[in-house]
């Protein structure tokens, strides 16, 4: 009898002490995004907006299987968000060229569309000054970036135009090469950044754009740094030496974005996170809706929403082994310990393959702040990392281009 009376004592006071360091450790992070500007440097949504079912405005983690909503960017403590205008790769040619910049215009009006449809919730954003006033308005904060110069073609003046329509960042290269650049995942082609590639990293310092280098090769990143005159940032990438992916950065990398004075911004896109088991019967199916799809290059809405459910239905099927958030930290931690705290934020990647478990969606943004706390971040330093870092980068784009005018 003693022996029961004793252990229920021990359990009770257990739960008890669970129960406080819970709410302690939720009290924290509520004191830490409540203090914060958080940001998400990349994500894929727009892709999101031709399809009927979804509503920016409202929560759609139950119909659809978008990861940001206005209503889960609340709830997950996220302040202010880049939508990517994202165009796959395709010919480069005088016709390819004209397609592109036709479907990234229309992307980026959709997102003035979708922002102005929700304008007591959220407002288009183009400098830090706008994010940090519509932190204390209580409204998201919309930035646009541009992924993949392809974008542009071979066409200065472009770069110029989308930064007049909003855009912030563009990405110098996606999967495959462009006139830019070598892309990290396709074979050498310009043995780094080409001459007009030069051209446009200068003319991004010049207007204060942020030159983003996830996607693109060593090569072409070694090029970068030698070339620009403002620090970078890489929007969604993650550590080459925690897991070995050429979309990652080595450490060599890594020191040299350092001296440059950029920022990388963690991706939870689980195959860069940690190496993935294989699963040669997913891969099979995932490449089968790519070829069909012709990459989801120049797609008709139809053919977007089709491709969508054949893609998304494979998770059903054949789902992912994902990573975790304690995964996201240890790439967070070894790049904190090789570079230093300034000059890591987070970039999630959702909507465009991004989600891990634990932080699969925008509504669970919250947890990679307990995970730091867990691991003894201090306020200060969540605080850069959730945005602090990345806007320091992006005034001084701002500073070093009225400079150079």
């Amino acid at each position: 009898m003693k022996k029961n009376f004793l252990f229920t004592i021990l359990v009770v006071v257990f739960v008890f002490f669970a129960f406080n360091h819970k709410t302690t450790l939720d009290k924290q992070v509520e004191r830490i995004h409540k203090k914060a500007l958080s940001v998400d440097s990349h994500t894929d949504t727009p892709f999101w907006f031709d399809n009927e079912e979804y509503d920016f405005g409202k929560d759609n983690s139950a119909h659809t299987r978008s990861k940001v909503d206005l209503p889960r960017m609340k709830s997950g403590g996220l302040d202010a968000v880049f939508l990517a205008s994202f165009v796959g790769q395709g010919p480069r040619t005088k016709e390819g060229n004209a397609r592109v910049i036709q479907k990234n215009a229309e992307i980026i009006q959709s997102i003035y569309r979708v922002v102005k449809e929700n304008s007591e919730l959220a407002e288009i954003a183009l400098t830090p000054k706008d994010a940090y006033r519509l932190k204390k308005e209580g409204k998201r904060a919309i930035f646009i970036g541009i992924e993949n110069g392809y974008t542009i073609g071979n066409d200065l003046s472009l770069i110029e135009e989308n930064y007049n329509k909003g855009a912030r960042y563009i990405t110098l290269c996606h999967t495959k090469n462009n006139d830019i650049c070598d892309s990290s995942t396709d074979q050498e082609e310009h043995q780094g950044l080409s001459k007009f590639g030069e051209k446009v990293v200068l003319e991004m310092n010049r207007l204060g754009m942020l030159v983003d280098v996830s996607h693109i090769s060593d090569k072409s990143l070694e090029d970068v740094f030698k070339i620009s005159r403002s620090p970078v940032i890489a929007s969604h990438s993650c550590a080459k030496a925690v897991c070995d992916h050429p979309r990652n950065l080595s450490d060599e990398l890594l020191l040299k974005l350092k001296e440059n004075g950029g920022v990388i911004q963690m991706c939870i896109l689980s195959a860069y996170v940690k190496k993935p088991k294989p699963n040669p019967v997913r891969d099979s199916l995932k490449n089968a809706v790519r070829k069909k799809y012709r990459n989801f290059e120049n797609l008709t809405k139809e053919e977007m929403n089709a491709a969508r459910k054949e893609w998304y239905g494979i998770d059903k099927t054949h789902p992912a082994e994902l990573a975790t958030v304690s995964d996201v930290v240890d790439h967070i931690d070894h790049i904190v310990n090789l570079i230093g705290i300034d000059h890591i934020g987070i970039g999630t990647d959702f909507d465009g393959g991004g989600g891990v478990k634990g932080c699969y969606h925008v509504g669970e943004m919250k947890n990679i702040t307990k995970e730091l706390i867990k691991r003894g971040y201090s306020k200060k330093e969540i605080i850069k990392i959730w945005g602090g870092n990345f806007m320091r980068v992006f005034k001084e784009n701002i500073e070093i281009a009225k400079k150079l005018n």
